[in-house]
């Protein structure tokens, strides 16, 4: 496995969003989402946001019409979950998106009960999730050093905490990150979980 199948196998995972926004899954119909310092800004309105957190792989996709159903009723207006990265490629390049993983599936039973979702492609998730949602392969890639700038990883989420530890190299590696997701031009905010330094025009 080399440091460049792992980039790409990273990157893939960034794709997904510019991917669910084609299919019109990230937001209600019609709706067009951005923000200021101030608000999320929905269809030219400031909105207050309620959301939660439902893992769609900590239940059956028979469970998930009832769990969004009642996260609804309970006054919520997102949904937020990771995105597994070790349940979505279990080995290099051998992709799942079935059962527990359906993902698209999850965004369409969200949408389908009119809340938004908040999608936190990590890679990387604080989620008491075994090896913190990596593929136990990416370990043994060449090179490869995680959670810092190095080429064969070079992604992250919920950083601030280590870049408090890194100094220069680790805030680089922030602005890196934020400008490469800017530039998917996916038109939606995009934020950066526990970084209050984060470049603008990522929300922190």
């Amino acid at each position: 496995m080399s440091g460049g199948s792992s980039r790409l196998s990273a990157v893939l995972m960034v794709a997904l969003v510019p991917a669910l926004l084609s299919l019109g899954l990230l937001s209600p119909a019609d709706a067009t989402v951005s923000s200021d310092r101030k608000a999320v800004i929905i269809n030219g309105q400031r909105r207050i946001l309620i959301s939660g957190s439902i893992h769609y792989p900590r239940s059956t996709p028979e469970m998930w019409p009832d769990l969004i159903q009642k996260a609804k009723d309970g006054g919520l207006d997102v949904i937020q979950t990771y995105v597994f990265w070790n349940g979505h490629e279990p080995s290099p390049g051998q992709y799942y998106f079935e059962g527990r993983y359906d993902l698209v599936r999850f965004i369409k039973l969200v949408k389908q009960a009119g809340l938004y979702v908040h999608l936190r492609i990590g890679p990387y998730v604080c989620a008491e999730w075994n090896f913190g949602g990596f593929p136990i392969w990416l370990k043994y890639v060449p090179g490869i050093s995680f959670r810092t700038d190095n080429g064969p990883f070079k992604i992250e989420n919920e950083f601030g905490p280590l870049e408090y530890y890194g100094g220069a190299p680790a805030k680089s590696y922030a602005n890196w990150a934020a400008q490469m997701a800017v530039g998917l031009k996916t038109g939606v905010p995009w934020v950066m979980c526990k970084q209050d330094d984060a470049p603008d025009p990522v929300l922190k």
